[in-house]
């Protein structure tokens, strides 16, 4: 039985969003657009914030996309992470910028004196700094030490690198410690837990394409978060950065640690079902990721493949389709509104679907 009891963390504030203690989990994401490309990068960060990211990173790998932040702040509504490896000048261009928190590996930004001017930049604006390490950039010495890449060695070369900032007098730190190894990641994190009180950004880094991503990030993320681990969380994909955000959500209301929106159920179809489930389903997850934007609260919505399946396994929805020959029942909560053909059964679904939004936030409001 996993305890999901949180871990108790110190809180940072980034941006307007605190994260730590007992605020939520924060979803984030990070662009995939040429920074310095404004335009482009703002609008994607406005795709990723109706979806429900709620802090945003960007590469800074350049003099013009730390210059850029300026502006990209100016034109969006959530906090902004400048992602910063090798070069210190760029992480002070960057806290400079505006950045509401840097994200560095002080093992790769240079000699001591480079690091101290980067934590006494961040210090003097109170900006985070996220701490980050991941597997594939293990030090030797390290490697040696634990005859290979291991999750105690992570975990060492976490630790070293947020005692030689809060050696600099600074601990306004989160700290993220990452593998594509999932099992490796899950122990280093159970490790680290044990070890600081810091918050922590979790994450299974390269963790792949939307599908392989998804099942290697649910499964780490799950044993993770299950534990009351992470106070962030980033779910890595190669695909739309979007995916990653529906993505988090979907693991964090799956764990309990996230109500609200709506959730679609389907059946796996059979032998039975003589309409076209998988495409109905996937049109209704379209339909409910637009629609759940204005909701107060939860619903729950089912999509069945036959009456075996519709209005009696499928009572507590709050509203469903139960599919059947060339047509199909709309239902809620287990009573049968009415049969419609298949061609209209997703419009009217939808109009039955917002007058359930429409009656849950009143009753919402009247309490």
């Amino acid at each position: 039985m996993m305890n999901r009891k949180r871990r108790n963390t110190r809180t940072v504030q980034i941006g307007d969003v605190t994260i730590g203690g007992n605020h939520p989990i924060a979803i984030q994401s990070m662009t995939n657009t040429r920074t310095d490309d404004v335009d482009a990068t703002v609008a994607q960060i406005e795709r990723l914030t109706a979806a429900g990211c709620e802090i945003i990173r960007c590469a800074v790998p350049d003099e013009a996309a730390a210059k850029a932040l300026s502006t990209i702040k100016r034109r969006i509504s959530i906090p902004l992470v400048a992602d910063i490896h090798f070069d210190y000048r760029l992480a002070l261009a960057a806290i400079e910028n505006g950045a509401d928190k840097i994200r560095i590996n002080p093992g790769n930004i240079g000699a001591e004196d480079r690091i101290r001017a980067v934590i006494s930049a961040a210090k003097e604006r109170n900006i985070p700094i996220r701490v980050g390490v991941n597997s594939g950039s293990l030090e030797k010495h390290l490697v040696e030490k634990y005859h290979g890449v291991t999750a105690e060695g992570l975990v060492e070369s976490a630790l070293d690198k947020v005692h030689l900032v809060e050696d600099f007098g600074y601990d306004h730190l989160v700290i993220s410690i990452k593998s594509s190894d999932v099992m490796m990641c899950v122990r280093a994190h159970e490790l680290i837990a044990e070890k600081t009180d810091h918050p922590l950004h979790v994450g299974i880094t390269e963790a792949g394409t939307v599908y392989a991503g998804n099942i290697k990030s649910a499964v780490g993320l799950g044993q993770i978060l299950g534990q009351g681990i992470g106070d962030t969380i980033r779910v890595s994909l190669t695909g739309d950065p979007v995916e990653e955000v529906r993505s988090a959500k979907l693991i964090l209301k799956t764990l309990g640690l996230r109500t609200g929106g709506i959730e679609v159920v389907s059946c796996p179809t059979c032998g039975r079902t003589s309409i076209d489930l998988i495409g109905l389903a996937n049109r209704v997850n379209e339909m409910v990721s637009e629609m759940e934007k204005d909701l107060d609260g939860s619903i729950k919505v089912a999509v069945m493949g036959c009456v075996v399946n519709g209005p009696g396994e499928a009572k507590e929805a709050d509203l469903g389709i139960a599919g059947g020959k060339g047509e199909g029942l709309i239902f809620r909560r287990g009573e049968i509104l009415r049969k419609v053909p298949e061609e209209a059964l997703l419009s009217e679904f939808q109009q039955e679907l917002e007058a359930e939004i429409r009656n849950h936030n009143q009753n919402c409001q009247s309490f």
